[in-house]
Parts: C-alpha cells; sequence; structure tokens
C-alpha cells in the first residue's frame, strides 16, 4: 500500500504542478519518471528500517501518525539528494513541496481508514463465548468529560460490554457540546437519560474528586438505579493511563474515610529508622500494616511476634515481599503473655521499640469467654511492660481503643485496665529517671479490619440477605487501617512518657445507613415500606452483650492539641501505684478461680465506670429512642451538637 501511495504521490505532485496539462506532464515525466522506482524502493526501505511496520494499526494514534511526518521529510530529501546527484535535469521545487505534502496526506489518512476498519471488524468477530457475554451490551454513562473521560472513551471504542450512551459533566461550559461522537449532558438529565436510553452504570472518569464529593455522586447515581464503575488509581486517571480491564465497582471503602493527610516526616521515623522494633499481635490488621510502614521506614531489624502459625507465614510473605537492603526481618512464633520469652527476644535482638498490638479484641467473643479474654489482654501488656522494664527498650506503645472509654464490655474494661498498667509503669520510670517512654494511642474502627462490618455485609448481601443490624441509631467512627498505623507512628515521636494520645476519627457513620448503602452500591435495593419488592431486607437484631449505641474517645473531656493536627493528647485519671496493684492482684485471683461474676466486681473496682452485660448501652438506646434518628444528617456526616 506504501509503495502505490509514494507511486501516486510522485505523479500527483507533477500533475498538480502543471495544472492536469498532459502535455507538460509528459514532457517532464519523460526526464525524471527514472526517479519513480527510486521513490518507491527508497520509501518502503526507509519505512521499514524506520520500524514502521512494528506498530499495530488499529491501536495507532495521534502519536504514530505525527511520527509519519519527520519519515516523509526524510525520503523527499533523500529523493531530491537521488535527483541533485545525477546532475540532470531537476524537477521544480514545488514538486518537492507538493510530494511531501501528498504523500504526508495520503499515507495518514489512509492509515485513519485502514485503523477504523480494522476496529470496527475487530468489534463485530468475537469468539463465540465472548459474544454469548456481551451480546447485550450495558447501557452507559461517563461521569467526566475531561481529558481521563475522554481517555476512558478511547479505551472503550473496542470493548462490547459497554453502550456508551453520553458524558455527565458539572461544568456549564461543556454542557450540550460533543467529545469524541457522545454529547456533554448536566448531571441534572440523569433521570431523562435513564428512562429514554434504559442505562443501567455510570463510570467515574474524574481525577480531582474528594471523598465527599464521590460520596455525594454516587448517592445520586445510586438513587437513580445505576450501578457506578471506577478505575482503582486516580493517578491512572490523571495522567489518562487506563486500563478497561481495572474498571471495578465503587465499593463502601471508597466512600469511607477521609482524604489522606501528608504526615510529619520529623515525627515519623521517630523509634522505628535504624532502630530494632518488636510488634505484638503481628499478624493482625493493625499488626500486619505496623510491620508493613516500620520495615518501609527502615528499622535495622524487625521482629514479629505471632501466636498463629498460618498468619505469620502470611505476614513473612508480604513483608519480604518489600525488599529493603540493610532490614532484618524475624519472624517468630509465640506468645506475647510469655514474659521469659518476650525477654528474651527484647535482649537477643536489642530491641529499641516495642508496638504492643497483641490483644482479644471482638467483644462478643470476650464477653463470653471473660476469664481468657481478660487474662490475656492483662497478661500480654504485664509481660510487655516486664520486659520493657528488664532490657534496654526505649519505647513502649501501647495500641488501645475506643471501647476503653466508659466500657460496657469485658473487652473494653480490659484495654482500659491495660492502659492504666502502661500509666503507671511510666509512673515508675518517671520516678527513677530511666527507663523506657511508654504511651499509648486510642482509636476506633478501622476499615477491613477481621472485626469489621463490612465484610459480615458483604457475605449477606451475596447470600441474598437479610443484613442484620444491632439498632437503628447505631454509629461507629471508621479509619483505614493504613492511616491509623501512620498516625500511631508519629504519636511516637511526641510521647514524653505515660502519654495517652487520641487520633481524630472523622466522623460518625450510622451502621443503618452504611448497611443501606452497601446494598445500592451493589446494584440492589433495600426492602423496606417505601420499596416493599426490594431485593434485601435490613433487619434490627437488639444490641449485644456489652455493645455500645455510639462510642467514644475521651473519659475526661480535657484534651489538648499536638503537632499533629490529627493526634490529640488526653488527660485521665489514674490509679496510685500501689492501690493499682492491690485490685490487679485481686482480679488476678478472681481469674484464676475462673470466677466470671468476681471478674466483673473486680474490674469495677479498677474501671468505676465500668458497667457490665451491656446496661449503658441500654441506657443510652433507652435516652436517644428516636430523638436518635434526628442527631443524624445522611449516611456520612457527622452528629451534630
Amino acid at each position: 500500500m506504501d509503495g502505490l501511495l509514494i507511486a501516486c504521490s510522485f505523479i500527483g505532485a507533477y500533475l498538480i504542478r502543471f495544472n492536469q496539462d498532459f502535455r507538460l506532464f509528459i514532457s517532464y515525466f519523460s526526464h525524471h519518471g527514472w526517479l519513480l522506482p527510486w521513490a518507491v524502493g527508497s520509501g518502503l526501505l526507509l519505512l521499514a528500517i524506520s520500524g514502521w511496520y512494528r506498530s499495530l494499526t488499529r491501536y495507532s494514534g495521534s502519536h504514530s501518525l505525527y511520527a509519519l511526518l519527520p519519515r516523509a521529510a526524510i525520503l523527499t530529501v533523500g529523493l531530491w539528494l537521488i535527483a541533485w546527484l545525477n546532475r540532470g535535469v531537476m524537477p521544480p521545487n514545488s514538486f518537492w513541496f507538493l510530494y511531501f505534502l501528498l504523500f504526508t496526506i495520503g499515507s495518514i489518512g489512509s492509515r485513519i481508514i485502514l485503523r477504523d476498519l480494522l476496529r470496527f471488524q475487530l468489534g463485530r468477530v468475537q469468539p463465540a463465548d465472548q459474544f454469548r457475554r456481551t451480546a447485550r451490551r450495558i447501557p452507559t454513562l461517563i461521569y467526566g468529560a475531561g481529558r481521563p473521560g475522554a481517555s476512558l472513551r478511547q479505551a472503550l471504542q473496542n470493548d462490547r460490554r459497554f453502550k456508551l450512551i453520553a458524558f455527565l459533566d458539572d461544568d456549564p461550559r461543556l454542557q450540550g457540546r460533543k467529545l469524541q461522537g457522545l454529547t456533554i449532558h448536566s448531571p441534572e438529565k440523569i433521570r431523562s437519560l435513564v428512562e429514554k436510553h434504559q442505562i443501567k452504570q455510570t463510570l467515574l472518569a474524574i481525577s480531582t474528586l474528594s471523598r465527599h464529593r464521590k460520596r455525594e455522586l454516587v448517592d445520586r447515581l445510586t438513587e437513580c438505579g445505576l450501578s457506578v464503575l471506577t478505575i482503582p488509581s486516580l493517578a491512572q486517571l490523571a495522567s489518562a493511563e487506563i486500563v478497561v480491564d481495572e474498571l471495578r465497582a465503587v465499593t463502601i471503602e471508597d466512600l469511607l474515610g477521609r482524604e489522606a493527610s501528608s504526615p510529619d516526616p520529623e515525627l515519623l521515623g521517630v523509634g522505628v529508622t535504624g532502630a530494632s522494633v518488636l510488634v505484638t499481635g503481628a499478624g493482625g490488621s493493625i499488626g500486619t500494616e505496623l510491620c508493613l510502614q516500620i520495615h518501609q521506614l527502615g528499622a535495622r531489624t524487625l521482629v514479629m511476634l505471632e501466636q498463629t502459625e498460618f498468619s505469620l507465614y502470611s505476614l513473612e510473605k508480604v513483608v519480604s515481599a518489600q525488599h529493603q537492603p540493610g532490614s532484618e526481618l524475624v519472624p517468630v512464633l509465640g506468645d506475647a503473655g510469655n514474659k521469659v520469652h518476650l525477654e528474651a527476644l527484647c535482649k537477643r535482638y536489642a530491641v529499641d521499640t516495642i508496638f504492643h498490638a497483641a490483644a482479644y479484641k471482638h467483644v462478643p467473643i470476650v464477653e463470653s469467654n471473660l476469664c481468657v479474654g481478660i487474662g490475656n489482654n492483662l497478661r500480654c501488656t504485664a509481660s510487655v511492660i516486664d520486659a520493657a522494664l528488664h532490657t534496654a527498650v526505649k519505647r513502649v506503645v501501647l495500641i488501645s481503643t475506643d471501647k476503653a472509654v466508659r466500657p460496657t464490655s469485658a473487652m473494653g474494661a480490659s484495654k482500659r485496665v491495660c492502659e492504666l498498667m502502661i500509666q503507671n509503669a511510666a509512673q515508675q520510670v518517671a520516678g527513677s529517671g530511666q527507663g523506657p517512654i511508654f504511651s499509648m494511642v486510642r482509636f476506633g474502627n478501622v476499615l477491613a479490619s477481621s472485626g469489621s462490618v463490612i465484610p459480615l455485609f458483604h457475605q449477606q448481601i451475596q447470600a441474598g440477605g437479610p443484613i442484620t443490624v444491632t439498632h437503628p441509631a447505631i454509629t461507629r467512627y471508621f479509619m483505614t487501617i493504613p492511616e491509623a498505623v501512620q498516625l500511631v507512628l508519629q504519636s511516637t515521636g511526641m510521647a514524653e512518657g505515660g502519654d495517652l494520645f487520641l487520633l481524630d476519627m472523622g466522623e460518625p457513620v450510622r451502621i443503618a445507613d452504611l448497611a443501606r448503602q452497601m446494598v445500592e452500591l451493589s446494584g440492589l435495593r433495600v426492602r423496606d415500606q417505601q420499596h416493599p419488592g426490594g431485593d434485601i431486607e435490613i433487619q434490627f437484631t437488639g444490641l449485644r452483650p456489652g455493645e455500645k449505641l455510639f462510642e467514644e474517645l475521651l473519659i475526661n473531656p480535657m484534651d489538648q492539641e499536638t503537632r499533629h493536627p490529627l493526634i490529640r493528647r488526653a488527660r485521665e485519671p489514674q490509679h496510685a501505684s500501689r492501690d493499682l496493684a492491690i485490685k490487679l492482684d485481686h482480679l488476678n485471683r478472681e481469674l484464676n478461680d475462673w470466677n466470671d461474676q468476681g471478674v466483673i466486681s473486680s474490674l469495677q473496682q479498677l474501671v468505676p465506670e465500668y458497667l457490665a452485660e451491656g446496661k449503658e448501652a441500654e441506657s443510652q438506646s433507652a435516652n436517644l429512642g428516636q430523638g436518635s434518628e434526628q442527631m443524624i444528617d445522611n449516611k456520612y456526616t457527622k452528629t451534630k451538637n
């Protein structure tokens, strides 16, 4: 084809130059016709050597077409040199310009036509199984008519799964115009477009989209019965590197949480970079992320202590995949409550910092296994304190929970006692003037943890329901695990001894609304009074023993700001050392006697605000009643003061 184009361009340039005067054309061509085979031969050779034929025509874009320009210029100059070296009668100067122009236009135009024909044919000819899967193309909108939207539209040209109907964009300057053949509409026209074209889904293609704005958009789209797909990486959208196979449904995790905050580099590596670090409970959700981030920060040695064999095996695979030169990984199978073993580890690996994340955290499980659950949490904390005091450990950080505040569960009460033990250890160190810096970090629920309600809701939706929620007004805070751990690591750099840090958890989320949103994101409807023909019902089962209606982070409302905007320092009451020792000794005797009621009584002596068996939660429920419905603005906004 290129040989024919070169020949036609050569002859066409003469015809145009002599205004289609065939007598002049024949006269000149008789002198210069010998150049035609040179033009064809040298042109094909140049295109082959320069790699022009290695590109796939059906995927060629503007970049590959523009690449033809220098080749056409070289071909024209080369042909001129051949004519000049022959020292015969030279073609007119205008011939060379016309030849270059005709060859360039002909080559680019022919390739565009061929590319589109190939794409059309590719769209029609598919394997039988693929054709069956894509016989019904899904009517689809693209939300966002900027560069990412245009790139997504181009990437989907050959994809037979999507029948692209139109663009949506908030910019009034774009509305009514066309982009790659599709009209750009205002979002106000969503419902009319859905009804007219039976649209089923929307593709989000906006690179600068905050979580708050994404929540608003998803709410609006799901209310119209549309499923919503997005690209995993906003960086891909921003750079227009769209991979069609990476389109996925928007998940509830995309909508919860908040925008990532920039870490304080002066705080982030304190006690970690270049240090020997031990993490207890390393195989858990928080423990795993601690190990990952500590390893990334360049710890000299990372001792990962985990009592579950498979969790330790999985953890080692994940962390070792992030190769860090000069960093030693030490996976250790063991119980954080074994004082002898823990102290030996601290000495053997010269541990500088301990992050104590090992604990039983599932409220209902601990509630029904009081002695084992509480005993484990207290024993592990005591073991960490003893190991730190008897070795050269410089820092100890306890991972606590918002359930320790005015606890209604045995698990929450046990974590509050662990906080008191850490505070007491810090007092002892302050009195002696030497020893590790003890601190605690308290925060609420994290997304995708082993105890999170979100995986449970996913399972219930996949099973066809019902979704079980304990109370219509129950709320929880949610934070991503990486953000929580990053803040924990930064709090370490601000610890002075006995500090109790609180993480800003963002806004509380009503669990019933969370469940409803997850159903809608699955392309289904909640079955309720407004939609009796819906797909999945939400059932309210009542608060479980020890469960609170809403979580708190402070016992004493007096807290202080720190240098980090998302970390605050609490000032809360603590026991005198002797008083704490006596009460802990009494609790240990009850634990050894397996006396559940005695354990509860001892916990209430240590934590006076602890009310067992969920009485606090029941009183909250009775006080709030229907009024709690009015405390929540909508699915994701904060409770009003």
